[in-house]
C-alpha cells in the first residue's frame, strides 16, 4: 500500500497506458489466429516449400511441349508438390481440430 502518496491523475494516466498496451496486445493476438491469416501464412510457408524443395532436388523438368528452357520446371510437377503440401496440411490440422 505504498501508492497513497502518488498523484491520482498519474494513476489514471498509467492505468489508461496499460488499458490502451493490454488492448493492442488482444488485437494482435485476434490477428495471429484469425482462421484466414493462419491459412493465408500457411498458404505462403507452403509456396516457400515447394520452391525451396525443387531447388534442393534440381527438378530439371522440361515443359509439357519440350519448348521450355532447360531447367526450368514442369508446371505439372509443381501443382502437384503444391497440391502434396496442402492435402498434407489440411489433413494434419483436422486432424488437430478432432482432437479437441
Amino acid at each position: 500500500m505504498g501508492d497513497k502518496g502518488r498523484d491520482p491523475e498519474a494513476l489514471e494516466r498509467e492505468i489508461e497506458r496499460t488499458r490502451l498496451e493490454l488492448a493492442r496486445t488482444i488485437d494482435e493476438l485476434a490477428d495471429r489466429v484469425n482462421p484466414r491469416n493462419v491459412a493465408h501464412r500457411g498458404a505462403e510457408r507452403l509456396k516457400e516449400e515447394a520452391g525451396n524443395v525443387a531447388r534442393v532436388l534440381g527438378a530439371r523438368a522440361r515443359t509439357e511441349d519440350g519448348d521450355g528452357e532447360p531447367g526450368q520446371l514442369d508446371k505439372r510437377v509443381v501443382l502437384a508438390g503444391v497440391g502434396v503440401a496442402v492435402t498434407l496440411t489440411a489433413l494434419v490440422l483436422w486432424r488437430r481440430s478432432r482432437r479437441r
